[in-house]
């Protein structure tokens, strides 16, 4: 036996599953077995007994959970951190084990009522005194951690579990005597299996299967080299044994319908101090405040999902509900997050939906110079779509050429700054660029119950329109293109082959003459296509009246592309006469601008075709500069990219066949912007039906 190694445990005597507090409870409400349990711990109680020493604290009749002694408290020395339970089922216990602490001459510390922490159930010292792992996600909150560092004078490291079955760090990670780790690294997030994969080295981690972890493998009593388990598979007992490890099973089955085993019916009260280590925690916490209809608009909700799915955790220090209806909420959010990289990524999201630091935190953005033409600083702030302002010498600056993706440039000439969303590619040396995401805000317009809910054609929320409400969106879609037209506004439209192939080249081309479209965007193909159908008759070979393959017609698209080629261009082409229909025919002859950007695969390609990426991005953000409203019509990549250059404000319409695509695009948050599953053929039909029925005189401008 080890005098120098002492356990508190607590006998069985009120032992049931009384309640259900985790999964493994469900199911076995009084069904667990007195005589069984009783002779499982007093076994398990030998067991240490003769390894060590152990200290008893009296079973109290209305807390069966008592037995699980882990949970009393975290000990370090003489000093404990007493456990606040998060479940008021257990929360009685806690008087219990203070009295003990306090009796055997503990320094006892207790955290704020409303801050949940489960003692030594959520926090494992590493064996070689480095440090503490600290778990957070189901018991424990991660704010507790900062506190323990504290008062324990350690450094902490906070993972998060994942997996409601291993609700306590104790039930999947079990550090071991000479640094080894006995873990299950499901049970965790990414963040921290590679924190731990930092902490441990790769020889001395001991991941367990699926099978071994439901049986609580890790939830083992480690004394020096023996290891207590309840219950372990044979080639997992081998793995141990050849590190160095002796393997003692006793049954527990009891325990473990209430979710515990041998580490969860044990506390390690003689947990000696290391000199040298002292408090540190990387646990970082702000405040952000939001305003609006948080709650119909359901933005409350989900800031505390990307909270809490990015690896946080929060508090609501103060929600202010709107009394009228057309009344806003205001939201205090305390948000803490394991380290800063985590918290830059929570924050980056929070921003996006337009959260903000208070008056009273706001600093300024940090800024690093640009030191390579081309080339950002680390930890660039990356752009969204919405208006964005960001804090330099103590001024809210805004924004300009706002996109999604870019990064901020600022630029000071003479006392003016200027800020301005830049491409990676285009910042230069003499520019700083904002990195982290201090000193930053976005603005989202705060839309009345009574304009989203009754305006007769409001334009629809962000989401993805199935096939049956396509006449509902084609209304509203044509209602808000007579609208544009009619004041001089600006549509551009990004179109793909399809459009063609669908039948939709005389509904787009009807658009175009009628003055509905001010821009056209797409690649070779569309144009190829158009024009083919419109010299032969054919798209892809494909008789477009009779819909059959015409002899020789695979080589239609390039007789196309070489009678456009020996002409020089498209409009040289209209201009000689002939080419008298189609897309490209209405672009020319009613001057509206269009750009074609090449890819590898392009046959020809046309003349007007431009093969150079990065000038075809650059013609692309040309032609979007002042648009009200993009249609995207059946092309994925052009859609996509369009969508990156285009500011929030702007209205969206993405219409294609694959689902994929239209919620990629609706994906990107904007209130402004829809998704339409349908044939784009048939959309444009409906469009072009909806919009006759819109009776407008239109004078074309001269």
């Amino acid at each position: 036996m080890t005098d120098s190694i002492r356990f508190l445990m607590c006998a069985p005597d009120y032992y049931d599953v009384d309640y259900v507090i985790n999964p493994w409870m469900e199911g076995n409400i009084h069904k667990s077995s007195r005589e069984r349990s009783v002779e499982q711990w007093q076994k398990l109680h030998q067991l240490i007994k003769e390894r060590a020493v152990v200290d008893l604290v009296t079973p109290q009749r209305s807390w069966p959970d008592m037995v699980f002694t882990a949970n009393a408290g975290l000990v370090l020395g003489k000093t404990v951190v007493l456990s606040h339970f998060f479940h008021k089922e257990r929360q009685g216990e806690e008087a219990y084990f203070k009295e003990w602490f306090l009796s055997q001459g503990f320094i006892v510390h207790e955290l704020p009522q409303d801050l949940p922490f489960e003692g030594a159930g959520d926090a494992l010292l590493d064996r070689e005194g480095r440090y503490l792992w600290a778990g957070y996600g189901f018991r424990s909150e991660l704010d507790s951690h900062p506190l323990l560092a504290k008062w324990l004078d350690i450094e902490v490291r906070s993972l998060r579990l994942i997996d409601d079955r291993f609700y306590h760090l104790d039930t999947c990670f079990c550090p071991l005597t000479g640094g080894y780790l006995l873990y299950y690294p499901p049970a965790f997030d990414h963040y921290s299996n590679r924190l731990i994969e930092m902490g441990v080295p790769s020889e001395k981690r001991i991941t367990v299967a699926e099978a071994d972890a439901v049986n609580f493998a890790c939830n083992a009593v480690n004394i020096d080299q023996t290891m207590i388990m309840s219950k372990v598979s044979e080639n997992l007992k081998l793995r141990l044994a050849q590190v160095g490890f002796n393997i003692i099973e006793t049954p527990l089955a009891e325990f473990l319908k209430a979710g515990g085993a041998a580490k969860c019916l044990t506390l390690r009260v003689t947990e000696p101090i290391i000199a040298d280590r002292h408090a540190k925690v990387q646990v970082e916490s702000r405040t952000v405040r939001m305003e609006g209809h948080l709650l119909d608009s359901g933005l409350i909700n989900q800031a505390l999902d990307f909270i809490v799915e990015g690896g946080g955790s929060f508090q609501v220090l103060n929600f202010a509900l709107g009394e009228q209806r057309q009344s806003t909420s205001v939201a205090e959010v305390k948000v803490s997050a394991p380290d800063h990289e985590v918290m830059e990524e929570i924050m980056n999201q929070l921003i996006d939906i337009g959260a903000i630091v208070p008056t009273e935190d706001v600093q300024d953005a940090k800024l690093l110079p640009v030191e390579k033409n081309g080339v950002a600083p680390n930890d660039f702030y990356v752009t969204t779509i919405y208006p964005t302002e960001v804090r330099v010498n103590g001024k809210w600056v805004q924004v300009e050429n706002q996109r999604m993706d870019g990064a901020i440039a600022i630029t000071e000439t003479g006392g003016n700054i200027e800020a301005r969303c830049k491409i990676l590619r285009d910042v230069k040396v003499g520019e700083k660029v904002v990195v982290d995401v201090v000193g930053i805000r976005t603005s989202r317009k705060t839309q009345s119950r009574e304009k989203r809910n009754t305006e007769e054609f409001s334009f629809m929320s962000a989401g993805v329109s199935s096939e049956r409400r396509v006449e509902l969106v084609v209304e509203q879609v044509a209602w808000e293109l007579r609208q544009i037209r009619d004041r001089g506004g600006k549509v551009a439209v990004t179109a793909g082959p399809v459009v063609i192939h669908t039948g939709g080249s005389q509904h787009l081309a009807n658009l175009i003459r009628q003055g509905y479209v001010q821009g056209l965007l797409g690649g070779n193909a569309i144009a190829v296509h158009d024009i083919e159908q419109a010299l032969m008759g054919t798209s892809l070979g494909l008789d477009m009246k009779q819909g059959v393959a015409v002899h020789g017609g695979h080589r239609h698209h390039l007789k196309t592309i070489n009678t456009i080629r020996r002409y020089g261009s498209i409009a040289q082409a209209v201009e000689a006469g002939i080419l008298t229909k189609g897309v490209m025919y209405e672009c020319v002859k009613n001057n509206v601008p269009f750009s074609l950007a090449g890819s590898i695969r392009d046959d020809g390609p046309l003349p007007d075709t431009q093969m150079d990426l990065i000038k075809a991005q650059e013609e692309y953000a040309e032609l979007l500069k002042g648009a009200d409203m993009v249609l995207m019509l059946s092309t994925m990549l052009h859609s996509i990219g369009v969508g990156n250059m285009t500011p929030a404000g702007v209205k969206m319409v993405c219409v294609d066949i694959n689902p994929a695509v239209v919620t990629k695009l609706s994906d990107r948050g904007s209130v402004e912007s829809i998704g339409v599953v349908t044939d784009v053929g048939l959309f444009l039909s409906l469009l072009i039906t909806k919009l006759e029925q819109f009776t407008s005189p239109y004078i074309k401008s001269a």
